[in-house]
């Protein structure tokens, strides 16, 4: 067994490649192999969000304050608001963040496949974004 304590690992600013606005993200757990989980705690400012991406195994968000948006590739955006949970389907297109003038924080936990839990694409545009 293993007990890690919240902020016994640093945080980091979510990379400009990756993410529009400002990102902290918390890492919450990376066991070593086989295991593949990983989970962090990812902070968006308000209009912060990240690229579009998918995850090789799926992704599950647990939305723990603020306010902020989802979708996936070829559906309207979508509101999430404190205790909702989402899934994305293994491979499905998608982004999420805040609001435009909202910050929100959401519980990451995604499996990695030869190292890596995602493959990042291209950035959310400011039309997609505010559609």
């Amino acid at each position: 067994m293993k007990i890690q304590r919240i902020g016994s690992r640093p945080s980091g600013k979510g990379p400009a490649e990756y993410f529009t606005g400002a990102v902290r993200i918390d890492p919450l757990n990376e066991p070593p192999a086989p295991a593949r989980v990983s989970m962090a705690l990812v902070t968006f400012e308000p209009g912060a969000r990240t690229a579009w991406h998918t995850h090789p195994f799926g992704q599950t968000i647990i939305v723990t304050t603020g306010a902020g948006w989802v979708q996936r590739e070829g559906d309207t955006k979508e509101n999430i608001f404190p205790g909702d949970v989402v899934y994305f389907e293994p491979n499905e297109k998608h982004w999420h963040g805040a609001t435009a003038a909202t910050a929100m924080s959401h519980i990451a936990v995604q499996e990695k496949e030869n190292g890596s839990p995602v493959e990042w694409m291209e950035q959310v545009t400011e039309e997609e974004y505010n559609n």
